[in-house]
């Protein structure tokens, strides 16, 4: 369209006075500016963020349909897979006015597994290139603020082997003495990893200690990644309509069988101490389903386990506002049309 444009421009050209050639010239050469402009903005990552039930994967499927896009998860656990309900996958929600909107780095490990940063950067790397090859628009969507983070801020990381001596030395130690213990570590390594949001078990308070004590006992060149330009915006939902949609949505999704879920998970092999490591859901039904716990117990702590999880998720994303990210909060209350719009006219796109 831009270059059947031009042609016709020009042939106008000749016929024009002096002064009107100036102005054409001007104009042509705006169009192409902005033409180009918006070619080279499908490799701009537009950044959809907020906490858990602030509704920001239905604005990030709507936005997906609206301008060609495909989108990529951050979410630390919906990587895994045949664990759907209780991470909240809600795959139907990516068929939007029947057009599929391709997703990726959902369902791409096996449960009872430990993916980690290290290999997400690598993966969604590998989706973002993918998406900007074939002239779409990629999308990052998500609540995992660790996972965020380290694709937007070009973390170089390594790989950290595991180490038994220390896993040895900090088994048995609460869940409270472990996050003291990376704490002081990530003082001392003035590291910006591993905020509590994400590390809301022992185990991967564990792992979370073995990363921030490799580094800081191996300085050593670390893998480069790339800067990717982006644009945040983040789903700015109160506290009192959050903690609404946190209970009801629960209280939903015991009835659509998220207990059965974990049930079959166990007795297809998968030890409960690494159903137990992924937090949350997995943590609290586990410990129900092997006896530990009782139904109205784990009910109760849950559903405080996971407002607290929200609120620590937007304790994160302030601290990445302070770090110097740009967010542009959007009300969680507009209707999806609305979103959109806002996210367009912001973005230009």
């Amino acid at each position: 369209m831009f270059f059947s444009h031009l042609v016709v421009t020009l042939n106008k050209l000749l016929t024009l006075e002096k002064e009107k050639k100036i102005f054409v010239f001007y104009s042509l050469n705006r169009n192409f500016a902005i033409y180009t402009n918006c070619m080279t903005d499908k490799k701009r990552l537009i950044t959809i963020l907020g906490p858990t039930a602030s509704g920001k994967t239905s604005v990030a499927v709507a936005l997906a349909k609206a301008v060609d896009g495909e989108i990529i998860s951050a979410d630390s656990r919906q990587v895994y897979q045949r664990m759907d309900i209780g991470t909240g996958k809600d795959l139907a929600d990516y068929n939007i006015e029947g057009t599929h909107i391709p997703y990726h780095l959902i369902d791409i490990c096996q449960p009872g597994t430990r993916y980690n940063l290290y290999e997400y950067q690598r993966d969604f790397l590998d989706a973002y290139n993918d998406i900007t090859s074939r002239q779409r628009q990629p999308i990052l969507c998500g609540g995992t603020g660790l996972y965020i983070e380290s694709v937007l801020k070009a973390y170089n990381l390594s790989t950290v082997p595991q180490n038994n001596k220390l896993r040895k030395e900090l088994e048995g130690k609460t869940l409270e003495e472990l996050t003291t213990i990376l704490k002081k570590l990530k003082v001392e390594n003035q590291s910006t990893m591993h905020n509590t949001t994400d590390v809301d078990s022992a185990g991967r308070a564990i792992r979370a200690i073995e990363i921030e004590t490799h580094n800081k006992n191996n300085p050593m060149p670390k893998r480069e990644f790339p800067e990717i330009p982006h644009i945040i915006f983040g789903i700015n939902i109160s506290r009192e309509i959050r903690r609404d949609k946190i209970t009801k949505r629960l209280k939903q999704r015991l009835d659509n069988g998220m207990i059965e879920e974990v049930r079959k998970l166990i007795e297809s092999g998968i030890k409960p101490e690494n159903l137990i490591y992924y937090g949350l859901e997995y943590k609290y039904l586990t410990e129900y389903v092997i006896g530990k716990r009782t139904y109205n117990d784990m009910v109760s702590k849950l559903e405080i386990a996971i407002h607290q999880f929200a609120k620590r998720q937007m304790t994160w994303f302030r601290g990445m506002e302070r770090r110097g990210f740009t967010i542009n909060w959007i009300d969680a209350t507009m209707t999806t049309q609305q979103k959109i719009e806002t996210i367009r006219n912001i973005a230009h796109i």
